[in-house]
């Protein structure tokens, strides 16, 4: 079904609606040359309640990079600490993967994690008026220039540098593209477009990247917030506006609502833009349940991808699709992604899916007494207001088998 170098059917259908952007002359198809850099150990361990130890992140760290991620921001160095001991395990680490460390707008704290031995830095700051006077207590006048002189400091010492543009949301068009002119200018390698309290939609998001690749010929990365659930959606959106690099966390975790989360955005990347990351899906499941644990979070069973009913087949018009064919209700065998398909007897079963588990269970049914069985699991799963067991399933055909 989903044939490398072909397009699906719904991914046709799906590019219409991204026509060519007015005034940029090309389509809105993603670049070939995108980098997926994960943040849940920075970003994602910024979620209120959430507190990784070092070997706990040195846990989450080996598995992304088993998986294939290539580029990993993984901490705040300025934190000191175990935070610090943790990072400072990384410095020989970096043949492994991008290991990016985060810092404030303050050369002390750039400069502490170049002499550690890093070769990728990234330095936050804020473009809007509102973050600018609330944040830092400064100007835009400070701004240009603080970002022009780190950005060359760390140049100058042969680093990856990546900067911010915090607040994109209420930064006006005009003074981002500035912005970027003047980060470019100075020489640095990455603009992250941060969306910092999630409030744009996909449209507005896309047009701030394309308006900052119309203005300089820098690479940016996309990061978005996910406070009215557009992370996913504005992370694709900015990747189809040109965008080279974007941030994700394991389960979309981080502030608040979280972020877009990797195993949304990596097979969506893959089955609808044939965008292969070099991931390894079968291990997404097992990375998922590794920082759900950590961070102390059950996984929502419906949560795309990773979650438990994601495969999950209950009521009778589907299972007897799925019976026939699997990819009549699930849009990828689950085998793809590390999960596991499974039938759920229950309120909105049929008797197809009451035969076939009694089957599972080593018994041939006799037709006649499917309808009673099925009329009995629907009443018993109300009853409990959930899933009914195979082992119940058993005992009810038993009875109706020998009534006393």
């Amino acid at each position: 079904m989903w044939e490398s170098g072909k397009r699906s059917d719904f991914e046709r259908e799906h590019t219409k609606l991204f026509p060519a952007q007015k005034g940029q002359g090309t389509s809105m198809s993603i670049r070939n040359d995108i980098v997926l850099e994960d943040t849940t150990l920075r970003d994602g361990e910024q979620t209120p309640g959430v507190a990784f130890s070092k070997e706990t992140k040195t846990r989450i760290l080996d598995a992304l990079i088993a998986a294939g991620v290539t580029s990993v921001e993984i901490g705040i160095p300025a934190m000191g600490g175990e935070e610090l001991d943790f990072i400072k395990t990384c410095v020989d680490r970096q043949d492994e993967a991008r290991l990016v460390v985060w810092h404030r707008g303050v050369r002390e704290d750039v400069e502490s994690s170049l002499d550690l031995g890093f070769s990728a830095v990234h330095i936050g700051l804020p473009t809007s008026k509102g973050h600018l006077k609330a944040s830092v207590r400064k100007d835009r006048t400070w701004l240009l220039a603080t970002a022009t002189d780190l950005i060359k400091m760390a140049k100058d010492r042969g680093a990856f540098v990546s900067i911010s543009a915090e607040d994109i949301a209420r930064t006006e068009i005009s003074f981002l593209q500035e912005y970027a002119g003047v980060v470019h200018e100075a020489g640095a390698d990455r603009l992250r477009l941060s969306d910092t309290v999630g409030l744009l939609g996909p449209e507005a998001y896309g047009e701030r990247v394309a308006a900052v690749g119309a203005a300089a010929p820098i690479d940016t990365q996309c990061h978005a917030h996910n406070d009215f659930g557009l992370a996913t959606a504005n992370t694709l959106a900015g990747l189809k506006a040109g965008a080279r690099y974007f941030h994700v966390t394991v389960n979309a975790i981080g502030e608040r609502a979280g972020m877009a989360d990797l195993a949304q955005v990596v097979v969506a990347l893959k089955k609808l833009y044939d965008r292969d990351l070099g991931i390894d899906l079968s291990r997404l499941k097992e990375v998922s349940t590794l920082v759900a644990g950590a961070a102390r979070h059950e996984t929502l069973p419906w949560q795309p991808v990773v979650g438990d009913n994601v495969f999950a087949h209950e009521s009778g018009i589907h299972a007897n699709g799925m019976f026939r064919d699997t990819s009549s209700f699930e849009p990828f065998p689950p085998e793809h992604v590390g999960g596991e398909r499974r039938y759920v007897l229950g309120k909105h079963s049929g008797r197809a899916l009451i035969a076939w588990a009694l089957e599972q269970q080593g018994i041939e049914p006799r037709e006649d007494l499917l309808a009673h069985c099925l009329d009995e699991v629907r009443t018993l799963s109300i009853r409990t207001g959930g899933e009914v067991a195979q082992e119940d399933l058993v005992t009810i055909y038993q009875k109706a088998l020998s009534p006393a």
